[in-house]
């Protein structure tokens, strides 16, 4: 990963000089990774937030990975928690590498709810191609927007979308959740997540 030059002719003593060079490479690879060890600790503390919001939001490059935080605040009793991707790498063409993004909720509480929605809808930046329900039925799909239902949310149980996500600007892209549903106390208005 280093490469050691040495400006010194042939036929001199320059051991000391190369020690140096090489004493130096191996103080900056220690450096280098101590910062590494911190940026991961760091990236492992992003995990999954709730919809009540963790202000902590990281851009996305190409090839690097990205995290970002919901920025909602949620009513009291509501027994919801938003959960989505934290890190995902961008291919090319700005599409999201893997199967693309998971959005969903998750049921906190043992009740059982019902006729519940959940939609993910472009604010800024983001398409969406093709889209899998997880816990329920795709009930409406475009470019810009997806809807999951199901009839019943169980106690304990999620409902979601994964979908191919395309980020049109990598360093400036947002979406927004709504939940409706029977027998709870949710705001509609969900928050955003994005950068």
């Amino acid at each position: 990963m280093f490469r050691i030059v040495s400006s010194v002719g042939p036929g001199r003593d320059h051991g000391g000089e190369v020690l140096t060079v090489v004493n130096r490479t191996r103080i900056t690879a220690a450096a280098l990774g101590t910062a590494a060890l911190v940026t991961v600790g760091q990236l492992g503390l992003a995990g999954t937030a709730s919809a009540s919001g963790d202000a902590t939001q990281r851009s996305a490059s190409a090839d690097k990975p990205s995290s970002a935080a919901p920025s909602a605040t949620r009513s009291s009793g509501c027994p919801i928690d938003i959960v989505y991707t934290s890190r995902f790498y961008i291919g090319s063409g700005g599409w999201v590498t893997g199967n693309g993004l998971y959005f969903g909720i998750k049921n906190k509480s043992t009740k059982k709810f019902g006729k519940v929605k959940f939609t993910v809808t472009n604010v800024k930046n983001i398409r969406f191609g093709r889209a899998t329900a997880k816990g329920g039925k795709i009930t409406h799909k475009t470019s810009k927007s997806v809807t999951v239902y199901t009839k019943t949310l169980k106690g304990k149980a999620k409902l979601g979308v994964q979908v191919r996500t395309r980020l049109l600007n990598k360093n400036s892209y947002k979406v927004k959740f709504q939940v409706r549903g029977n027998g709870w106390n949710c705001a509609v208005n969900q928050g955003t997540w994005g950068n």
